[in-house]
């Protein structure tokens, strides 16, 4: 891809970053927070699958994709946690 198109793609992810921490920071309840948290590891992965195309490197999809493994299972732990219940049960 030429450059201007990566920047872009950047710079949009960026911004996506920068609206997921308002959220996180300023979110008027824990639900909202917790939101803002999963689509943040979203706009990670997508980090992360932009710079295996920047920098040509294979491995980093598996970096990606353990990244978001632990981000789903992260968000499922806290929506557990929100209800009031135990992890265990």
């Amino acid at each position: 891809m030429t450059e201007p198109i990566m920047i872009l793609f950047f710079a949009g992810l960026i911004v996506c970053c920068a609206l997921c921490l308002y959220r996180i920071a300023k979110g008027p309840s824990a639900p909202d927070r917790m939101v803002a948290i999963d689509i943040l590891g979203t706009v990670v992965v997508g980090f992360v699958a932009l710079l295996t195309v920047v920098m040509d490197k294979a491995y980093m999809l598996d970096v990606a994709l353990v990244w978001a493994l632990v981000s789903f299972v992260g968000t499922l732990a806290l929506a557990k946690f929100l209800s009031g219940r135990g992890l265990n049960d």
